[in-house]
């Protein structure tokens, strides 16, 4: 059975504590836009996944029953950044298993202002469920007094660096084009142009990555609406589905582990073996794709995604985005809506922005950040932890 998105919302994503609102104000926000895009009322829904990581129990609940009280299914999701794109998944398999019709995404995220933590919480980093990654990490690099996600990252970008060559201005690249992106974006939390110059003159954060190159705490909901294809037919909902024509989930495995390498601790096998998966099951290719919604939570992982995906041979991505390849006028548009870097990240929210985004590209709703013709999209979606989710989208 196929699955589609017929509908689809966000918020615009926030500073954190600079808008007075609560987690479930946002959710009613993004799920009344989703339900309206659709043309779906809330009563039609008949599962709820509700992905987030710093609320207590049943909180989904709690946002959920903002959009109604119809005693639906809520199930609680949090699989770290991957959150949205897990609540997705499990939408998805909702429909194709054939437990629902239709099923309401939602994922949101009220975070606090600074830096994310190792992931100890302010209790015993030995009970962490990254202690292992960042095990690996210390015993090659040891352990700085820098931000421990920005340090992980950051010493995969020193290893590619001293593996491959890659420059600091080609990371840089990276930011300077997503911020570029964001710009045409409404709802991204910034929208300021830089150059590579300025970026690599921010303020540093763990060498080489500056606060220019790195996705800040944001605050902010998303939702998607996912139905059956006897749905769509039913309902007349042909001119707004968006087909999800693959998806895929990893796990770490000992390919992650083995190396001793930060560039595998942080995920990079578990987004090639996604990425496969999603291209096999298809029958397309990474050639086929237009338009690609990546999660650059560090300038280093969108290189390191580009080289997972087969965008490019191993090591070779700080040459294909100093190429223009990745922006508008390029073989790809990645991250049109800005990114991470520059839209934002609240972390349940983020993979739920990223279909949206991509529901908008391929339906030729974008705007100003519109990709001409495109009609493929992938999402890539990937939680230090570890999960990886890769989707591929298609409008007919």
């Amino acid at each position: 059975m196929k699955s589609y998105i017929v509908g689809v919302g966000m918020t615009k994503f926030e500073k954190p504590e600079s808008r007075d609102w609560q987690y479930w104000d946002m959710v009613k926000e993004a799920g009344t836009a989703a339900l309206a895009d659709a043309g779906v009322a809330y009563d039609q829904v008949q599962q709820v996944p509700v992905g987030y990581c710093f609320q207590a129990s049943t909180a989904g609940q709690r946002a959920a029953y903002e959009l109604g009280l119809t005693g639906v299914p809520v199930y609680n999701v949090n699989n770290n950044c991957a959150t949205g794109s897990t609540a997705l998944m499990m939408a998805r398999q909702f429909v194709e298993g054939g437990i629902g019709d239709c099923v309401l995404a939602l994922g949101f995220e009220k975070m606090k202002r600074g830096a994310l933590g190792g992931g100890a919480d302010g209790g015993d980093f030995k009970t962490s469920p990254v202690a292992r990654h960042y095990g690996i990490m210390a015993a090659g690099h040891g352990f700085e007094m820098s931000p421990p996600t920005a340090q992980i990252f950051g010493n995969a970008a020193r290893e590619h660096m001293e593996r491959y060559g890659t420059t600091a201005a080609q990371l840089a690249m990276v930011g300077a084009k997503n911020h570029r992106h964001s710009a045409n974006n409404p709802n991204a939390q910034f929208q300021d142009v830089y150059t590579v110059e300025e970026i690599l003159g921010a303020k540093p954060i763990h060498t080489p990555l500056t606060k220019l190159q790195c996705s800040p705490t944001s605050d902010g909901a998303a939702a998607a609406v996912v139905v059956s294809e006897r749905f769509v037919v039913r309902h007349g909902l042909h001119d707004k589905a968006v087909e999800i024509v693959a998806q895929a989930m990893t796990t770490d495995t000992e390919a992650s582990f083995a190396s001793g390498s930060c560039i595998d601790v942080v995920g990079k096998p578990m987004t090639r073996a996604a990425g496969r998966q999603v291209f096999e099951s298809s029958g397309l290719g990474i050639e086929d794709v237009d338009v690609i919604e990546l999660h650059d939570c560090f300038s280093i992982n969108e290189l390191l995604t580009y080289e997972a995906l087969g965008m490019c041979e191993e090591g070779a991505a700080g040459k294909l985005v100093e190429s223009g390849a990745t922006t508008y006028g390029g073989r790809w548009v990645v991250n049109p809506s800005g990114g991470l870097i520059s839209k934002g990240h609240p972390l349940g929210a983020t993979g739920l922005a990223q279909a949206a985004e991509l529901v908008w590209q391929l339906r030729g709703a974008a705007g100003p950040r519109q990709v001409d013709g495109a009609r493929v999209g992938l999402a890539h979606n990937i939680g230090l932890g570890g999960a990886a989710v890769v989707t591929l989208l298609r409008r007919g």
